[in-house]
C-alpha cells in the first residue's frame, strides 16, 4: 500500500511538473515583455543555453557509461556514473529543469511566468533530493562517497573540485 501511494505521488508530479513546464514555455512566449530589461533577458537565454547542457548531456553519458541495455531508456542504468557531468553535480538533468525555470522567468520577465516558475524550481530541487535518497538505495556505500565528493547542484563548486582533482593528479 506505501509503495502504491507513493508511485501516485511520484506520477501526479511528473504530471503537474510537466504542465507546469509546457505553461511556462507557452506564456513566455505570449507574455514576453519587449519593454523588459534587456541584460535581464540576455541572462536568461544564456541560463537557457546552460539548462540545455544540463538537461540533454547526461542522456548521453548514461547511455554511454551506465551500462544501459539496447533499446532500454537511459534512466535504467546498471554501473554507477562519477564521471563527465556527473563528477560536477549529482543530478544534472534536475538542475537543467531548475534552470529552465529560471531562464524563463529571467527572459519573459513577466509576474504569471515567474508564478508559474518558482514552483517548477521547487519541483525539481525537491527531485533532486529524491534522487539522492534513490541513489543511496540502488547504490549504498558507494553512492553516500560520491555525496561527499560531488555537489547536489552547485556545479561552479563542481566545476572548482574537478579542476583541482585535475591540477592535482
Amino acid at each position: 500500500m506505501q509503495n502504491r501511494k507513493m508511485n501516485l505521488l511520484h506520477t501526479l508530479s511528473h504530471i503537474i511538473l510537466t504542465v507546469l513546464i509546457i505553461s511556462q514555455i507557452i506564456l513566455t512566449f505570449f507574455l514576453y515583455n519587449l519593454a523588459g530589461i534587456e541584460i535581464i533577458r540576455n541572462i536568461g537565454w544564456i541560463i537557457l543555453f546552460i539548462s540545455a547542457i544540463f538537461g540533454w548531456l547526461p542522456i548521453f553519458e548514461l547511455r554511454r557509461k551506465g551500462g544501459v541495455q539496447k533499446g532500454q531508456s537511459f534512466v535504467k542504468t546498471t554501473v554507477f556514473v562519477d564521471n563527465g557531468i556527473y563528477a560536477i553535480v549529482r543530478h544534472p538533468q534536475f538542475l537543467g529543469g531548475i534552470f529552465l525555470g529560471l531562464a524563463l522567468i529571467l527572459i519573459a520577465q513577466n509576474w504569471l511566468v515567474t508564478f508559474i516558475g518558482i514552483p517548477v524550481m521547487i519541483i525539481f530541487y525537491l527531485g533532486i533530493v529524491e534522487g539522492d535518497k534513490s541513489g543511496i538505495e540502488k547504490f549504498g556505500d558507494v553512492y553516500k562517497r560520491y555525496m561527499q565528493k560531488v555537489p547536489r547542484a552547485n556545479f561552479l563548486l563542481g566545476i572548482m573540485r574537478v579542476l583541482r582533482r585535475n591540477v592535482i593528479s
